[in-house]
C-alpha cells in the first residue's frame, strides 16, 4: 500500500482551502502554512462582504493573460453543477442570479469560510497560522517549507499565496519570490478591478457624483472597449462598476507605458446619432432657462457645471442665445468626454492582480510545474486574472481542487 503523501499548501485562500480539501479528502496527509491569523481574509471581505462565490457560465473569454486558453481545462472538470454539488456537501446553499453571479445564500461571506473552515478541518487538515513561510527548498524528492519558527519536509508543495492585491488583508509577492528560487518566469504584475487616476482639474470637483455612462477605453488613440454600468467621480480620478470593468486593460496598458483616456458617453440611453437631435427639443422647450438650469433635467448638477467649463460656454448663458455651434459641441462633450488616464489607485484598492507565474511552464491538466517535479500552483499567483462577476473564483476553486487531487496521488 502506498504510503500517504505529506502535501503543504503555503496560502490559506480559496485555492489553498479548496485544494486542501480535495488532498485531504484524496487520503493525503495536508498542512496549510498561512501568515496571517486567519484563513480566507480576502473571501470574507469578496463583493462587499457577500462573496460573489462563482459564476454559472465562465470560459477563457473571461480571463486575460499570455496564454487564456489554460483555464479551459480547469473550468471544464468544475462545471456549475460539481460545484453546487460540492457546496452542497459542505452544507452551503446558492443564490443563483439572473446574470450567472452566485452568492451564498445568506448573502453573506462569513456562510462561505465557515462551511470551507468547517470542511477542511472535518477532512484532517492541520492549519498553521501566524506562520510565515520564509523558504521552500527541494532536496532529492523531499521539499523543505521553513518558517519564522522551524522546518518541515514534505512531498508536494502547492504555492497558493495569491497576489500583491488587497496588502490590507495580507496580501505579499512571496508566491513569486518562491517561484522564482525554482526558476519561474514571473510576468510583470498589476493591479486588476480597481478605480482609475484621472489627469483633470475637475474630477476631484465632482467628487461624490453618480451616473450611468458608456465608457469608452481609448488605448494609444484607439477605441479597445466599451461598457456601459455606474460611474463614481473621486478625488483621486473615477470609479464604479463600469470603470472596474475597463481596468484589467487599462492597468496593462498603463504597464506597457501606452498612452490611455477614456470616453464618457452620459446620455447612453439615446442612440448617439439622435443625440443632438434630443437636447434640442430641450432647448426649444425652455428657450428663456439659463443653459445650467437646461441641462440639469437631463444630467447631475456638479457635471453640468465642468462640462459647461471644458465646452467654454458661461452657465448663466440662455438657451436661446447659444450658437448652433455651441449646441453642437456641447452635444459632442455630452457623448464624449474625454478624460487621460494616468494611474490606477494602486494595489491596495484592487481587488485581483494580473501578470504572475508564467502558465507556459505549468501543466494546465495537474498545475504541477514543469520544471520542477512535485511543485504546484493554483489560483491568484499564476498568470492568469478573470474579469468582474465571480469570475476569479471560478479559476481560484478549478485550479485548486485539480492541484489538490493531483498532489495526493503522485
Amino acid at each position: 500500500m502506498p504510503s500517504m503523501k505529506k502535501i503543504a499548501i503555503i496560502g490559506g485562500g480559496a485555492s489553498g482551502l479548496m485544494a486542501a480539501l480535495a488532498a485531504a479528502r484524496s487520503g493525503a496527509n495536508v498542512t496549510i502554512y498561512e501568515h496571517n491569523s486567519s484563513v480566507g481574509k480576502k473571501i470574507l471581505a469578496s463583493g462587499n462582504g457577500r462573496c460573489n462565490i462563482i459564476n454559472t457560465a465562465a470560459s477563457a473569454d473571461d480571463y486575460a493573460g499570455m496564454d487564456t486558453p489554460f483555464v479551459t481545462y480547469a473550468l471544464k472538470q468544475l462545471s456549475f453543477a460539481y460545484f453546487e454539488k460540492f457546496c452542497h456537501s459542505i452544507g452551503l446553499l446558492l443564490d443563483i442570479k439572473d446574470d450567472g453571479r452566485c452568492y451564498p445564500l445568506s448573502n453573506e461571506a462569513k456562510s462561505v469560510l465557515i462551511a470551507l473552515k468547517s470542511a477542511v478541518n472535518e477532512a484532517g487538515v492541520k492549519i498553521i497560522t501566524d506562520s510565515k513561510v520564509t523558504a521552500i527548498t527541494k532536496n532529492d524528492s523531499h521539499f523543505n517549507v521553513q518558517t519564522d519558527q522551524d522546518k518541515q519536509r514534505y512531498n508536494n508543495v502547492l504555492i497558493a499565496t495569491g497576489s500583491e492585491a488587497a496588502p490590507q488583508l495580507g496580501a505579499t509577492a512571496d508566491g513569486y519570490a518562491f517561484a522564482r528560487s525554482f526558476g519561474h518566469e514571473i510576468l510583470p504584475t498589476y493591479p486588476s478591478l480597481v478605480q482609475l487616476h484621472l489627469n483633470s482639474k475637475n474630477h476631484h470637483k465632482m467628487a461624490g457624483v453618480k451616473t450611468v455612462a458608456e465608457v469608452t477605453l481609448i488605448i494609444d488613440g484607439k477605441s479597445n472597449t466599451k461598457v456601459t454600468g455606474d460611474i463614481l467621480f473621486a478625488a483621486y480620478g473615477i470609479s464604479g462598476l463600469a470603470i472596474l470593468d475597463i481596468s484589467q486593460r487599462t492597468s496593462h496598458a498603463l504597464l506597457h507605458k501606452q498612452r490611455v483616456s477614456i470616453s464618457l458617453n452620459l446620455l447612453p440611453r439615446y442612440d448617439r446619432g439622435e443625440l443632438a437631435s434630443i437636447i434640442e427639443k430641450v432647448f426649444a422647450s425652455v428657450p428663456k432657462h439659463d443653459i445650467h438650469t437646461a441641462l440639469c433635467g437631463l444630467l447631475p448638477a456638479k457635471i453640468v457645471t465642468y462640462l459647461l467649463e471644458d465646452a467654454a460656454i458661461t452657465q448663466n448663458t440662455t438657451v436661446s442665445s447659444l450658437t448652433p455651434k455651441e449646441s453642437k459641441k456641447l452635444a459632442h462633450l455630452i457623448g464624449e468626454w474625454k478624460f487621460e488616464v494616468i494611474d490606477t489607485h494602486g494595489f491596495k484598492h484592487a481587488e485581483v492582480s494580473g501578470g504572475g507565474v508564467s502558465t507556459a511552464q505549468v501543466n494546465n491538466k495537474t498545475m504541477e510545474s514543469k520544471i520542477v517535479e512535485g511543485l504546484y500552483f493554483a489560483g491568484e499567483v499564476l498568470d492568469i486574472v478573470g474579469r468582474r462577476g465571480g469570475y476569479n473564483f471560478n479559476f481560484a476553486w478549478a485550479s485548486g481542487m485539480i492541484a489538490g487531487k493531483e498532489m495526493a496521488k503522485k
